[in-house]
């Protein structure tokens, strides 16, 4: 349980079943590592929230600290990350590392089931008795993408109680069985940075300034950065002394430089395909020739998502050059695609897995190859 109401009323949900029930608050982060022992900790109000629900629910519960795990498996690496100018994705790293198998292996055997408050859905497929990953009722709150680099394996001790629910319907049970979190605003953002900070705050706190050059299309320096972390490819970047808005299409670690161009449908912009590494398939098994094979059984469409909160893109994938190396090429272009983010990929509503994107191929770089050719 985290304190949220999703989580509130899938310990609801489950204490009117005959189960052996428990639950567990995992204490990810601790906000007095930054700010001494007075600071205020965003998760003593969560463990507070989950003891009220737990006590009015009359089960028990207790935290287990995976601080030091989390630090060690998420939030490390993803400074690493964000040095590199890429966009790291900590919350499909914490479902990985962190909820799906630190603290499986903290809760040992002890616990025959798991349950938690995602918005997804386990299917079980009749011929294999394997847990298929697919996406939840309520399509905006669905966390299917979050889950993406979970494989089979762990998710088959998972449930997940309120996959059929929307999130009006919840609140409405919330507040029916008079849970205490029951009007408690969602969660938005990486869980470290908090409620009350932005992120750029957060980051420098840990980065240290790096100064570079923004440079437009042709190489003209139009401006300086203090650290390619603080921008995100497709943010608007306003550069001083130019009437015209810029956005960031490209950043080079190496030389340290931001590539702006005017307007949001710059051919930089549109991304078309992406290059994908440590590929991980919900089913270890699986490989790019197999889904193909069962698109051609089943029907339907490939999709993509690189943010949870955008629309799904039409996409054919293909082998690169190792098995953990997946292409993903577009039906339409999409902005804002950027090198460090999740790919997942669905067949209709099942996720079959995700990578991380190493690079991109915009509508910008086809003109170009396409101009190269010989005629």
């Amino acid at each position: 349980m985290s304190g949220g109401v999703d989580s509130s009323v899938t310990a609801a949900l489950l204490a009117e079943q005959d189960f052996d029930l428990s639950a567990v608050f995992m204490r990810n982060w601790d906000t007095k590592d930054e700010l001494g022992a007075d600071g205020k900790c965003e998760w003593e109000r969560d463990w507070h929230d989950v003891q009220q629900v737990c006590k009015l629910l009359n089960i028990p519960c207790r935290m287990v600290d995976l601080s030091r795990e989390y630090w060690l498996r998420v939030f490390e690496p993803a400074l690493r990350v964000w040095e590199r100018g890429m966009t790291p994705n900590p919350d499909v790293d914490c479902n990985r590392e962190i909820k799906f198998d630190a603290l499986v292996q903290r809760l040992g055997e002890s616990a025959q089931w798991i349950a938690t408050g995602h918005y997804a859905h386990l299917q079980w497929d009749d011929a294999t008795h394997r847990a298929m990953l697919c996406r939840s009722v309520d399509r905006h709150k669905d966390q299917s993408y979050f889950l993406a680099a979970v494989q089979e394996p762990q998710l088959r001790r998972f449930m997940f109680p309120i996959s059929h629910m929307t999130k009006p319907q919840l609140r409405e049970l919330a507040h029916a069985r008079g849970l205490p979190t029951a009007s408690r605003e969602d969660s938005v953002g990486i869980c470290f940075v908090g409620q009350k900070r932005r992120f750029e705050q957060f980051i420098s706190e840990y980065i240290p300034p790096s100064p570079g050059k923004i440079v437009d299309e042709h190489g003209k320096v139009i401006g300086e950065h203090n650290g390619l972390w603080k921008f995100t490819i497709g943010e608007s970047s306003r550069v001083s002394g130019l009437k015209t808005r810029f956005y960031v299409a490209k950043k080079d670690a190496e030389r340290n430089e931001i590539v702006a161009v005017p307007g949001r449908d710059h051919p930089m912009l549109q991304c078309r395909a992406v290059n994908t590494i440590d590929w991980r398939w919900v089913w270890p098994d699986h490989d790019v020739q197999q889904v193909l094979a069962l698109q051609t059984k089943l029907g339907g469409r490939f999709t993509t998502k690189i943010r949870h909160a955008m629309a799904e893109i039409e996409c054919t994938p293909s082998q690169g050059t190792s098995p953990e190396n997946v292409v993903l090429s577009f039906a339409h272009p999409d902005a804002g695609v950027a090198p460090g983010q999740t790919a997942a990929l669905y067949l209709n509503e099942w996720c079959l897995g995700c990578g991380t994107i190493t690079e991109t191929t915009c509508t910008a770089d086809l003109q170009e190859s396409a101009s190269s050719e010989p005629t």
